[in-house]
């Protein structure tokens, strides 16, 4: 069995889609400059999904808009915000309503892709992102793909 530290103060994002950990530190710009510990486990067994990967970050709270950056990845997950070594906050994804300078236009020939503009995207009903330059939609996770 793996057992990590519980966290005295940080961050656990939880019910991160299997696979997709790795993905949701890169969108959080969390990488090995951060000076606090970072886990990452990987295929854990979860009951609600089968399988699923962990983040724990110390000394850091992922605010408001970060959370809902992990939707565009995974969009069941949870933010725990741990203080004193309780939980102190615990938080639902929801996608964001607009997009702005994040992700890329999988449309090859939007004008975003040929001058290098900044992105923008609108959150549809369907839960679907439409381009704000090309008007074409796509889901969430296909414009944070790489």
């Amino acid at each position: 069995m793996l057992n990590v530290e519980p966290l005295e103060n940080g961050t656990v994002i939880d019910h991160i889609k299997s696979g997709k950990g790795k993905k949701v530190l890169e969108m959080l710009g969390i990488s090995e400059l951060n000076v606090g510990r970072v886990a990452l486990v990987m295929n854990v067994p979860s009951k609600r999904l089968n399988k699923k990967d962990i983040v724990k970050i110390e000394g850091a709270f992922v605010s408001e808009n970060q959370t809902n950056l992990v939707a565009l990845i995974s969009p069941n997950s949870t933010i725990n915000i741990i203080k004193n070594g309780k939980v102190s906050e615990k938080r639902n994804v929801i996608l964001p309503k607009v997009l702005d300078g994040i992700g890329k236009c999988p449309n090859p020939n939007c004008m975003t892709n040929l001058e290098h503009s900044k992105m923008k995207f609108l959150l549809l009903k369907n839960e679907e992102y439409t381009c704000h330059y090309c008007e074409r939609s796509f889901n969430a996770e296909e414009l944070v793909r790489n």
